[in-house]
Protein backbone atom coordinates (compact mmCIF):
# COMPACT_ATOMS: atom_id res chain seq x y z
CA UNK A 1 0.00 0.00 0.00
CA UNK A 2 0.99 3.61 -0.64
CA UNK A 3 -0.36 7.09 0.08
CA UNK A 4 0.13 8.94 -3.20
CA UNK A 5 2.58 11.38 -1.61
CA UNK A 6 5.58 11.32 -3.94
CA UNK A 7 8.93 11.00 -2.20
CA UNK A 8 11.28 11.31 -5.15
CA UNK A 9 11.33 11.80 -8.91
CA UNK A 10 13.57 9.20 -10.50
CA UNK A 11 14.65 8.54 -14.05
CA UNK A 12 14.63 5.35 -16.10
CA UNK A 13 18.29 4.53 -16.67
CA UNK A 14 18.04 1.25 -18.55
CA UNK A 15 15.37 -0.96 -20.14
CA UNK A 16 16.30 -4.59 -20.70
CA UNK A 17 13.87 -6.87 -22.58
CA UNK A 18 13.56 -10.30 -20.94
CA UNK A 19 11.47 -12.93 -22.74
CA UNK A 20 8.48 -10.66 -23.35
CA UNK A 21 8.82 -8.75 -20.09
CA UNK A 22 11.27 -5.95 -19.32
CA UNK A 23 13.64 -5.15 -16.49
CA UNK A 24 13.86 -1.48 -15.55
CA UNK A 25 16.78 0.21 -13.86
CA UNK A 26 15.60 3.39 -12.18
CA UNK A 27 18.09 6.04 -11.10
CA UNK A 28 17.14 7.53 -7.74
CA UNK A 29 19.97 10.08 -7.21
CA UNK A 30 20.14 10.96 -3.49
CA UNK A 31 16.96 9.09 -2.45
CA UNK A 32 17.79 6.99 0.61
CA UNK A 33 17.17 3.30 -0.13
CA UNK A 34 18.79 2.01 3.06
CA UNK A 35 15.39 1.00 4.48
CA UNK A 36 14.38 -0.89 1.33
CA UNK A 37 15.04 -4.64 1.12
CA UNK A 38 15.02 -6.98 -1.84
CA UNK A 39 11.43 -7.93 -2.55
CA UNK A 40 10.00 -4.69 -1.17
CA UNK A 41 7.42 -2.77 -3.17
CA UNK A 42 8.09 0.62 -4.72
CA UNK A 43 5.43 2.61 -6.53
CA UNK A 44 6.68 3.79 -9.93
CA UNK A 45 4.35 6.26 -11.68
CA UNK A 46 1.46 4.66 -9.84
CA UNK A 47 2.51 1.05 -10.55
CA UNK A 48 3.49 -1.23 -7.68
CA UNK A 49 6.79 -2.90 -8.62
CA UNK A 50 9.08 -5.26 -6.71
CA UNK A 51 12.71 -4.31 -6.15
CA UNK A 52 14.86 -7.20 -7.42
CA UNK A 53 18.20 -5.38 -7.21
CA UNK A 54 19.31 -2.49 -5.01
CA UNK A 55 22.21 -0.17 -5.73
CA UNK A 56 23.55 2.99 -4.13
CA UNK A 57 21.64 5.32 -6.43
CA UNK A 58 19.31 2.98 -8.29
CA UNK A 59 17.05 -0.02 -8.04
CA UNK A 60 15.94 -2.64 -10.55
CA UNK A 61 12.42 -3.98 -11.05
CA UNK A 62 10.78 -6.43 -13.43
CA UNK A 63 7.69 -5.34 -15.35
CA UNK A 64 5.35 -8.02 -16.70
CA UNK A 65 3.86 -7.98 -20.19
CA UNK A 66 0.42 -7.39 -18.63
CA UNK A 67 1.66 -4.25 -16.86
CA UNK A 68 3.38 -3.05 -20.02
CA UNK A 69 0.10 -3.38 -21.92
CA UNK A 70 -2.18 -1.88 -19.28
CA UNK A 71 -0.09 1.08 -18.06
CA UNK A 72 2.07 3.84 -19.48
CA UNK A 73 5.21 1.96 -18.45
CA UNK A 74 4.89 0.22 -21.80
CA UNK A 75 5.69 3.54 -23.49
CA UNK A 76 8.60 4.46 -21.22
CA UNK A 77 12.03 5.13 -22.70
CA UNK A 78 15.45 5.68 -21.22
CA UNK A 79 15.37 9.12 -19.61
CA UNK A 80 11.65 9.06 -18.74
CA UNK A 81 11.06 10.71 -15.37
CA UNK A 82 8.93 8.74 -12.91
CA UNK A 83 7.26 9.42 -9.56
CA UNK A 84 8.54 7.20 -6.75
CA UNK A 85 7.14 6.21 -3.36
CA UNK A 86 8.17 3.51 -0.90
CA UNK A 87 5.55 1.19 0.55
CA UNK A 88 3.54 2.53 3.47
CA UNK A 89 4.51 1.49 7.01
CA UNK A 90 1.93 1.31 9.79
CA UNK A 91 3.72 4.13 11.63
CA UNK A 92 3.65 6.50 8.62
CA UNK A 93 1.33 9.46 8.15
CA UNK A 94 -1.45 8.87 5.63
CA UNK A 95 -1.01 12.23 3.95
CA UNK A 96 -2.83 11.37 0.73
CA UNK A 97 -5.24 8.44 0.47
CA UNK A 98 -4.93 4.66 0.33
CA UNK A 99 -3.27 3.72 -2.97
CA UNK A 100 -2.75 0.10 -4.02
CA UNK A 101 -0.44 0.65 -6.98
CA UNK A 102 -2.80 -1.33 -9.21
CA UNK A 103 -3.61 0.87 -12.20
CA UNK A 104 -7.27 0.79 -13.25
CA UNK A 105 -6.85 2.44 -16.64
CA UNK A 106 -5.00 4.95 -18.77
CA UNK A 107 -6.36 8.47 -19.22
CA UNK A 108 -5.22 11.38 -21.38
CA UNK A 109 -4.65 15.06 -20.67
CA UNK A 110 -7.09 17.16 -22.72
CA UNK A 111 -6.34 20.59 -21.22
CA UNK A 112 -3.90 22.30 -18.89
CA UNK A 113 -3.99 25.94 -17.93
CA UNK A 114 -2.88 28.18 -15.11
CA UNK A 115 -5.24 29.42 -12.40
CA UNK A 116 -3.55 31.92 -10.09
CA UNK A 117 -0.45 30.05 -8.82
CA UNK A 118 -1.85 26.59 -9.53
CA UNK A 119 -2.40 24.65 -12.74
CA UNK A 120 -5.62 22.94 -13.70
CA UNK A 121 -5.40 19.66 -15.61
CA UNK A 122 -8.39 18.15 -17.40
CA UNK A 123 -8.17 14.38 -17.85
CA UNK A 124 -10.29 12.11 -20.03
CA UNK A 125 -10.71 8.76 -18.33
CA UNK A 126 -11.78 5.43 -19.88
CA UNK A 127 -15.59 5.30 -19.92
CA UNK A 128 -15.67 2.25 -17.67
CA UNK A 129 -14.03 4.27 -14.87
CA UNK A 130 -16.33 7.30 -15.06
CA UNK A 131 -18.83 5.99 -12.50
CA UNK A 132 -16.12 5.72 -9.85
CA UNK A 133 -14.93 9.33 -10.10
CA UNK A 134 -16.80 11.88 -7.98
CA UNK A 135 -16.32 15.60 -7.25
CA UNK A 136 -14.11 16.08 -4.17
CA UNK A 137 -13.25 12.39 -4.25
CA UNK A 138 -9.72 11.01 -4.50
CA UNK A 139 -7.92 9.95 -7.67
CA UNK A 140 -4.36 8.83 -8.31
CA UNK A 141 -2.60 10.16 -11.41
CA UNK A 142 0.82 8.64 -12.11
CA UNK A 143 1.05 7.77 -8.43
CA UNK A 144 0.08 11.25 -7.18
CA UNK A 145 -2.85 11.47 -4.76
CA UNK A 146 -5.16 14.26 -5.94
CA UNK A 147 -8.63 15.63 -5.27
CA UNK A 148 -11.16 15.71 -8.10
CA UNK A 149 -12.48 19.24 -8.62
CA UNK A 150 -15.33 18.52 -10.98
CA UNK A 151 -16.62 15.83 -13.31
CA UNK A 152 -18.05 16.32 -16.80
CA UNK A 153 -19.15 13.14 -18.62
CA UNK A 154 -15.93 11.21 -19.30
CA UNK A 155 -13.61 13.98 -18.10
CA UNK A 156 -12.56 15.30 -14.71
CA UNK A 157 -10.20 18.02 -13.58
CA UNK A 158 -7.69 18.51 -10.78
CA UNK A 159 -5.71 21.48 -9.49
CA UNK A 160 -1.96 21.13 -9.02
CA UNK A 161 -0.39 23.48 -6.47
CA UNK A 162 3.17 24.77 -7.06
CA UNK A 163 4.75 22.34 -4.57
CA UNK A 164 3.23 19.29 -6.27
CA UNK A 165 4.15 20.66 -9.68
CA UNK A 166 7.77 21.03 -8.57
CA UNK A 167 8.13 17.75 -6.65
CA UNK A 168 6.44 15.36 -9.09
CA UNK A 169 6.36 14.76 -12.84
CA UNK A 170 3.03 16.58 -13.24
CA UNK A 171 4.74 19.50 -14.97
CA UNK A 172 5.92 17.08 -17.68
CA UNK A 173 2.33 16.46 -18.77
CA UNK A 174 1.13 18.12 -21.95
CA UNK A 175 -2.14 17.91 -23.86
CA UNK A 176 -2.37 14.38 -25.24
CA UNK A 177 -0.05 12.82 -22.66
CA UNK A 178 -1.22 9.43 -21.35
CA UNK A 179 -1.40 8.95 -17.57
CA UNK A 180 -1.94 6.04 -15.20
CA UNK A 181 -5.18 6.27 -13.23
CA UNK A 182 -6.19 4.49 -10.05
CA UNK A 183 -9.63 5.13 -8.62
CA UNK A 184 -10.34 5.30 -4.90
CA UNK A 185 -10.40 1.79 -3.44
CA UNK A 186 -13.48 2.69 -1.41
CA UNK A 187 -15.46 3.17 -4.62
CA UNK A 188 -14.63 -0.38 -5.72
CA UNK A 189 -15.66 -1.92 -2.41
CA UNK A 190 -18.82 0.17 -2.21
CA UNK A 191 -19.89 -0.97 -5.66
CA UNK A 192 -19.24 -4.59 -4.69
CA UNK A 193 -21.41 -4.25 -1.60
CA UNK A 194 -24.24 -2.57 -3.48
CA UNK A 195 -24.27 -5.00 -6.40
CA UNK A 196 -23.73 -8.20 -4.44
CA UNK A 197 -26.75 -10.49 -4.46
CA UNK A 198 -26.40 -11.05 -0.73
CA UNK A 199 -25.68 -7.47 0.37
CA UNK A 200 -28.69 -7.65 2.67
CA UNK A 201 -26.52 -9.68 5.01
CA UNK A 202 -24.42 -6.57 5.58
CA UNK A 203 -27.33 -4.18 5.94
CA UNK A 204 -25.90 -1.97 3.18
CA UNK A 205 -28.17 -0.51 0.51
CA UNK A 206 -28.41 2.58 -1.66
CA UNK A 207 -31.38 3.72 0.42
CA UNK A 208 -29.38 3.43 3.64
CA UNK A 209 -26.47 5.37 2.16
CA UNK A 210 -28.81 8.13 0.97
CA UNK A 211 -30.40 8.43 4.40
CA UNK A 212 -26.95 8.58 6.01
CA UNK A 213 -25.76 11.32 3.66
CA UNK A 214 -23.23 9.20 1.78
CA UNK A 215 -25.19 9.09 -1.48
CA UNK A 216 -26.92 11.95 -3.26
Amino acid sequence: MFTGIIQKVGKIENITPKQGDVRLTIHTADWDLSDVALGDSICVNGVCLTAVELHTKAFVADVSSETLQMTILGDAVVGTRVNLEKALRLSDRLGGHIVSGHVDGVGHVTERYQEARSWRFVIREPKELARYIAPKGSITINGVSLTVNSVNDDQFDVNIVPHTLQCTTMNDLEVGTAVNLEIDLLARYLEKLLTSSDNSDYGVSKDLLQKSGFWK
